[in-house]
């Protein structure tokens, strides 16, 4: 059993609403990553202790690591060289780009980055998607950036409902599941960005991310990542 802030625990946190990797069902914090931590604590016969960062720039994340209040993050989160000069991440477990969800009311025909020309982009303060943002900024593609606190992200949506802004830039997964329900809006299109998600340790804990990494490759080969990935990642109606 790996060492841990609390003995036979393993206390990770995670932003939330972020599905498909975390969100709150019935009161209880599940998701892809939740669901993929849970199973790797049976692994190395831990408990899972998942804990909700409240602030409003995910970036800030991090530092939870660095006080030691938790022993982990996992939360959709893309390994960057800023966020690797903080933090010890894992190898890469998931890829993805970024996705564009505009009104289709006011956009019926966008498909490429050039249709959203005069648009304001919706995006979470600490995202990787303000990356794009301001790339789309400064090739003139849209007009303005417009930033919202990591838990805004159903104020975001509310203002593309009703033309307060003109897009929103998320990771693909995560935007495809939260216009869901939401008639008048549509993932238009995928940037290659091709982000690597990892799990993110405190900088000397390799032996810990190693543990993990272990269990990891363990489930690969059992077929239990196969299965979350088939529950939580695979396209759904309405996405």
């Amino acid at each position: 059993m790996p060492i841990t802030l609390t003995p036979g625990k393993l206390i990770v946190e995670s932003a939330y609403p972020d599905p498909p990797f975390e969100l709150m069902e019935d009161g209880k914090a599940t998701g892809f990553d939740i669901e993929l931590m849970r199973v790797v604590c049976g692994e190395l016969g831990l408990q899972l202790e998942p804990r909700a960062y409240a602030g409003d720039d995910f970036n800030g994340i991090f530092d939870g690591l660095a006080r030691g209040t938790c022993d982990a993050v996992i939360s959709g989160t893309t390994i960057t060289p800023e966020r690797s000069a903080r933090v010890l991440f894992s190898e890469p477990y998931l890829e993805f780009n970024q996705g564009i969800a505009v009104n289709q009311r006011v956009t019926p025909q966008a498909a490429t980055t050039a249709d959203l020309r005069g648009l304001t982009a919706g995006i979470q303060s600490g995202n990787t998607s303000d990356l794009v943002a301001k790339r789309l900024l400064a090739e003139r593609h849209i007009a303005a950036i417009r930033y919202y606190p990591y838990h805004g992200i159903a104020t975001a949506l509310d203002d593309l409902e009703a033309r307060r802004i003109g897009l929103i830039i998320k990771l693909f997964p995560v935007i495809s599941w939260l216009v869901r329900g939401r008639v008048d809006l549509r993932v238009a299109m995928q940037v290659a960005t091709r982000e690597q998600l990892g799990i993110a340790f405190a900088k000397g804990r390799a032996d810990l991310c190693a543990a993990v990494e272990g269990a990891i490759r363990t489930l690969r080969g059992n077929g239990t990542v196969a299965r979350l990935e088939a529950q939580w990642l695979a396209p759904r109606a309405g996405a």
